[in-house]
């Protein structure tokens, strides 16, 4: 990403690996950027002769990380769906602050851009919901947006996600960010757009674990095939 103003610009200056914790699955991939190190962890298809055009980058909350809400949805859909779309998750340089975390979401997609990905979907969670949508006008690799218990501050400019779809799902029982963020998301938003809200679900969304692994495989791997038909 790189704007007239250098302190909205960000670039990749090299690449080198990491070794994230033994419980997170994926190759450890830190960029080296203009405004400092990202870390994030790719996830491929193992096959060296395979290739894909499209990936999906993961965000996460205000605190940063890589497992994503709902016990590490992240890290599951991201080996689950290596086979068709490359994945990588990514930690903020400087979490809850939004036009940096937006920048490392942009390093990101440049990564993946560089590595021959040119479909790709974007999805954050609570704090990273507003991430994404903020990220997404930037770049037309951007082919579709999930944000997932999503804070409004930051997501004001959902409208400009168009014409990429969006999926916003938010817990009913969410304390945290009641469902009305969402909702009031969706409505900023134009189409197309779809929410879906979870009962009973809380702002991990974990009681719904099993149901959004579900929706968001089918939700992603379709959008994104969406994408390279109309490209």
């Amino acid at each position: 990403m790189t704007q007239d103003n250098d302190e909205l610009s960000i670039q990749i200056e090299d690449v080198s690996r990491w070794t994230p914790h033994e419980d997170q699955p994926g190759n450890g991939i830190l960029l080296h950027t203009t405004r400092g190190d990202v870390h994030t962890i790719v996830h491929s298809n193992p096959d060296p002769d395979y290739r894909t055009n499209k990936a999906i980058v993961f965000v996460w909350g205000a605190r940063g990380g890589f497992d994503g809400p709902a016990g590490g949805i992240y890290a599951r859909l991201a080996e689950d769906l290596k086979y068709v779309a490359t994945s990588i998750r990514i930690d903020y340089r400087l979490p809850n602050v939004i036009p940096e975390c937006v920048l490392d979401t942009m390093a990101g997609l440049s990564f993946l851009s560089a590595t021959g990905h040119t479909e790709i979907a974007l999805v954050g969670h609570s704090f990273g919901g507003a991430v994404v949508i903020a990220a997404a006008p930037f770049s037309p690799m951007v082919k579709a947006v999930v944000a997932l218990s999503s804070q409004t501050y930051g997501a004001s400019n959902a409208g400009a996600v168009s014409p990429r779809p969006l999926l916003l799902a938010h817990g009913g029982a969410d304390t945290r960010l009641p469902p009305s963020c969402s909702e009031q998301i969706y409505e900023w938003a134009n189409e197309p757009k779809e929410m879906v809200i979870f009962p009973g679900a809380e702002h991990g969304l974990v009681e719904c674990q099993d149901e959004l692994d579900a929706m968001l495989k089918g939700w992603l791997v379709d959008r994104l095939n969406e994408g390279s038909a109309d490209s």
